[in-house]
C-alpha cells in the first residue's frame, strides 16, 4: 500500500506539466461506511453505517489533483454476526461515531476539463493521510457505555489509547461533469489506521482482580463478556493473557460515497495598479 502511495506521488511529479485547468471545487458527499479489525474478520458490509462529508479540491491541472475532506461516519461490528466460533464466544460488539479529515493527491487516468464535451470523464486514484476522533461504546444494560476511559484490557489511568488518531487515506474514484460548473464524483476511500483501538479490542484479557481494583466491576464485566459456545472450552477465552484481539493487524474503515461538487474556476485576486 506504500508502494501504491509512492506511485502516486511520482505520476503526479512527471504528469505536473499537463495542460492546465486551474481551479476550486467544493461540495458535498453522503454513502455509507464499513468498519475491519478484530470485531469483523470476515470484512462484511451487510451493515454499512451512514457516512458524508464536504469536499473542496483544487486542480493543478486537468491531471492533477488536491484535496480536503471533513466527513463523518458510523461504524460498529459485534462478534453475534461472525462465522467463527471463538469469536461468537468471545461476544464482544461496539459502535462509534467517527469525525475524519482526510487531504489527498489525486490523479486522473484521462485529461479531465469542466464542462468539456470531450472530457468530460475521468477514473481516478488517489494517496494521503487523515486525522480522526473516535469513541467507541457499548450497550450493557440498556445504556450505552464509554468503553475507553474502561480501560478494558488493563490499561493504568492516563495510558488509555488516544482517542485522536490518524492513518493512510487512499482509493479510487470516478468523475462526471454535468456543466461547467457541476460534476458528480464517486469515490470508494479506505483509511488504514495507525491504531487497533478503533473497536477497543487488541491484545489480551486483564488479570479481572486488577482490573476490578483499577477501574471497578463495569470494566470487568465489559472486559470478559463471554458466552458458553459449542466447541470453546472455558480455559480458550476470558482468561488472564488469552487471546482477546490481535495487535499485530490495525483497524481499517472505507466509506463509499457520491458527492455534487461546484467549480468555482480559476479564483485569483483582480490586479490593481501599476505592475513593475
Amino acid at each position: 500500500m506504500k508502494n501504491a502511495l509512492f506511485a502516486i506521488f511520482l505520476v503526479a511529479i512527471f504528469g505536473w506539466d499537463a495542460q492546465a485547468q486551474e481551479g476550486w471545487e467544493a461540495g458535498g458527499w453522503i454513502g455509507g461506511a464499513a468498519y475491519f479489525g478484530d470485531l469483523n474478520t470476515n470484512y462484511d458490509m451487510s451493515n454499512p453505517g451512514i457516512a458524508g462529508g464536504l469536499v473542496a479540491r483544487y486542480n493543478f491541472n486537468k491531471r492533477i489533483c488536491f484535496k480536503a475532506s471533513a466527513n463523518y461516519l458510523q461504524v460498529s461490528a459485534d462478534d453475534a454476526n461472525s462465522s467463527n466460533p471463538f469469536e461468537r464466544a468471545r461476544n464482544l460488539n461496539f459502535e462509534s461515531e467517527v469525525i475524519d479529515g482526510t487531504f489527498q493527491l489525486e490523479f486522473n487516468f484521462l485529461p479531465y476539463t469542466h464542462g468539456s464535451r470531450d472530457e468530460f470523464f475521468t477514473p481516478y486514484v488517489f494517496g494521503g493521510f487523515n486525522i480522526f476522533y473516535f469513541n467507541p461504546k457499548t450497550e450493557y444494560q440498556g445504556e450505552m457505555v464509554e468503553l475507553r476511559s474502561l480501560g478494558t484490557e488493563g490499561q493504568f489511568r492516563g495510558e488509555e489509547y488516544f482517542s485522536v488518531n490518524g492513518g493512510l487515506a487512499y482509493g479510487l474514484g470516478a468523475k462526471l461533469s454535468l456543466s461547467y460548473e457541476l460534476s458528480l464524483n464517486f469515490e470508494l476511500n479506505a483509511r488504514t489506521l495507525f491504531t487497533d483501538y478503533l473497536d477497543d479490542v487488541s491484545t489480551v484479557y486483564p488479570d479481572k482482580g486488577d482490573l476490578e481494583q483499577l477501574r471497578g466491576e463495569l470494566a470487568v464485566a465489559l472486559s470478559d463478556r463471554s458466552i458458553p459456545i459449542e466447541g470453546v472450552t472455558d480455559s480458550q477465552i476470558g482468561r488472564e493473557g488469552t487471546q482477546r484481539g490481535n495487535s499485530t493487524n490495525n483497524d481499517t474503515f472505507v466509506t463509499l460515497g457520491v458527492g455534487l461538487v461546484y467549480y468555482f474556476g480559476d479564483l485569483r485576486c483582480p490586479k490593481t495598479g501599476r505592475e513593475f
